[in-house]
């Protein structure tokens, strides 16, 4: 009796069950590269030409007021160090022309101010003061905002009055070559930190090899290009000063341009480096070299010619080499941007790198495990061992991003209002949402490689006849003999061809091979993906947040503002009624406390030529609301004492500005009136 025989399974071409349909691993991958050029371009959609860091506190004259005096200088304070060029603080007078006699430069040694003389004679009416200046942090900000003397005017509209806004396409390349730097700063330290802890033998993967290099020559050409962006987005210029030698030598003399040089120099040191990796690894070894004994480690490298201590030794080298290096370059961020200003610098700086790099270690290794998941484990992909692995550093990662993402967040905040009140908390929490559904894909990711590890290995010498037939050979690792066609059929295009079809059959084989013996990697593969996806969107918003003001420097513009409008009014008014008395020349004093909506207290006070209180037959107030058609409102003035008058409840129904008319009689028939606008708060 014969014996009965198993039933073959057979596999339809496509590798898939009936009925079941299944993306091809790279149109899932071309899918997510499409996604992430999606996400790019809306980053640099979204670029603005420049953000306020440093806040404008206050002015002198202040914005808004009425001095009765020529003001000889203007002088702004900022809440943080700010650099200037020669013509960054401008004034114009009513008539438009400018009024400025020499440069901008600091008050005294005090950098945080900006400040430039007047000439002499200067016209009575409204002047418009336009300014801008470098922030701290590297960033440009600017403004305008007018005062009076003597009185209040109409102003006449020239180029140049208002603070120029900025190149839209400068700002937007400026922008998207800060993302360009973090992303490839985290490829290519995190790929690096992975190969080296983890995963020696990847580096042999050209797919590896080509995310390292990839990683390196994208930082490299993104921070030139931020270096020669740098002059036309900071003084609001368009593409035509990107080469500009002026410009290029004023940013070079910037700390933000050194920062960029000592970042260029870095990375031919990272270069040398990364050739030094390539040749201890054993990089262009015979495919047969790669593959190792059942009872070797099949993580260990074959360097040529090395034992396990010698290789042990020149791995610790390397990694104390490439530690060296990613502290160096993560210094020229730390050191250019929020963590360099403000309060609690020498703690915020170190704490900045921390975040840096392991942001890197997280997001680059997660980019290079998905590289490595692309190849079954039999042929030369990353192993469950070594995901495990990864899967430590993972979690150190996010402990340290965790921590120093907190304290980065309460010292740019400043307070939980800050938090959905600021366009900074905004982007802040938005940032947070996508590290949560990281965090959540990362837990799936650490469930799905204990499932992974649990499984036994898959046999991959074992090749079916039918396979055979179409083709298909054991499973051996990445090499250049496989994606290069036979020399020997090199003239004949159809033999190429056919050569080609050979290799993509036996590649698709062994992949779903792997694939039908461990559907776990298939699920650890699409966790990884929704891991990288949401990193892309990190990246883009980490940037939108150093280009945004930070919610406590806002906070304090706001309250400096608030202040400033909330001020008491104190304005001096000369006058003159044309009559022949000692009280027909002199100037009234008024004050109005506290100048807000509400009840308000007013004392006026007349003096005559030579300083002295002196009494007038009639004084009146009146103030009117031009912006809402409101007055004139008299005011109920009570003679208190000689040359003074008081009003206890006077009531100021809206903020803005008024237009306040003092009328003085000196005598029966001589009387005059003088006027100012006053800011309500």
């Amino acid at each position: 009796m014969p014996t009965p025989t198993a039933p073959t399974r057979r596999r339809n071409p496509s590798g898939t069950s009936p009925g079941r349909t299944v993306r091809p691993l790279h149109r899932r991958i071309g899918a997510l590269l499409g996604a992430l050029a999606t996400l790019f371009a809306l980053m640099l959609a979204g670029a603005t030409a420049a953000s306020a860091h440093a806040a404008l506190l206050s002015t002198d004259p202040a914005e808004g007021t009425v001095v009765q005096t020529a003001p000889t200088e203007v002088t702004l304070h900022f809440s943080e160090q700010v650099t200037l060029s020669p013509d960054d603080l401008r004034v114009f007078d009513p008539s438009g022309k400018q009024v400025t006699s020499g440069s901008t430069g600091h008050a005294g040694n005090d950098d945080t101010t900006a400040q430039v003389q007047l000439g002499s004679g200067l016209a009575e009416g409204t002047y418009t003061v336009a300014w801008r200046a470098i922030s701290a942090d590297t960033h440009p900000v600017s403004g305008a905002f007018t005062f009076s003397y003597g009185h209040a005017s109409a102003t006449t509209s020239v180029a140049g009055e208002q603070a120029p806004k900025g190149n839209a396409l400068v700002g937007a390349l400026y922008g998207g070559s800060r993302s360009v730097q973090y992303g490839a700063y985290a490829l290519l330290i995190g790929s690096v930190v992975l190969v080296l802890r983890c995963w020696p033998r990847g580096v042999r993967l050209r797919s590896v090899q080509r995310l390292m290099l990839g990683g390196w020559v994208a930082l490299l050409l993104s921070t030139v290009a931020e270096l020669l962006l740098r002059g036309p987005y900071a003084q609001a210029g368009g593409l035509g000063g990107v080469f500009d030698l002026s410009l290029i030598q004023q940013s070079l003399g910037e700390r933000l341009g050194t920062l960029l040089v000592v970042r260029v120099l870095l990375l031919a040191a990272v270069g040398v480096f990364l050739a030094v990796l390539a040749g201890q690894a054993g990089i262009g070894a015979e495919p047969a070299a790669e593959a190792p004994a059942p009872e070797a480690d099949p993580d260990r490298a074959e360097g040529a010619g090395t034992g396990p201590r010698q290789e042990l030794r020149v791995r610790v080298v390397l990694g104390v080499a490439w530690a060296v290096l990613a502290v160096a370059l993560a210094c020229t961020w730390a050191l250019g941007d929020h963590a360099s200003v403000g309060m609690q610098v020498a703690l915020a700086v170190p704490l900045d790198m921390v975040h840096i790099l392991s942001m890197a270690c997280w997001l680059g290794g997660l980019a290079t495990v998905l590289v490595g998941l692309r190849r079954s484990e039999a042929d030369g992909g990353i192993g469950a061992v070594q995901v495990a692995r990864f899967s430590t550093i993972a979690m150190c990662s996010v402990a340290a991003l965790v921590g120093t993402g907190v304290y980065q967040a309460w010292r740019g905040l400043g307070s939980w209002g800050a938090l959905v009140s600021t366009t900074y908390g905004q982007l802040l929490l938005v940032k947070i949402g996508a590290v949560l559904v990281m965090l959540a894909a990362a837990w799936m990711s650490r469930r799905w490689t204990a499932v992974l590890r649990d499984q036994p290995a898959p046999a991959a010498a074992v090749t079916p006849a039918g396979d055979e037939a179409a083709g298909a050979e054991p499973a051996g690792t990445e090499s250049a003999d496989a994606e290069q066609p036979d020399t020997e059929q090199s003239d004949d295009p159809v033999r190429r061809a056919q050569l080609a079809r050979q290799q993509a059959l036996r590649a698709g084989v062994v992949d779903r091979r792997a694939r039908d013996a461990s559907p776990a990697r298939g699920m650890l593969l699409r966790s990884v993906l929704l891991e990288v996806s949401f990193a892309v969107v990190v990246l883009i918003v980490t940037t939108l947040l150093t280009n945004s003001a930070p919610g406590r420097a806002v906070t304090e513009q706001k309250a400096a503002f608030a202040a400033t409008q909330n001020l008491p009014v104190n304005v001096t008014l000369p006058f003159n009624t044309g009559g022949s008395g000692d009280n027909a020349v002199g100037k009234v004093n008024i004050e109005i406390d506290p100048a807000r909506t509400g009840l308000n207290t007013l004392h006026a006070y007349v003096f005559d030529s030579k300083g002295q209180p002196v009494d007038v037959p009639e004084l009146d107030v009146s103030l009117s609301l031009a912006a809402k058609q409101l007055g004139p409102l008299p005011v109920s003035l009570d003679h208190v004492d000689v040359g003074h008058w008081a009003a206890a409840n006077l009531e100021l129904p809206l903020q803005g500005s008024w237009l306040m008319a003092v009328s003085i009689r000196s005598d029966a028939i001589d009387e005059t009136t003088v006027s100012t606008t006053i800011q309500v708060g």
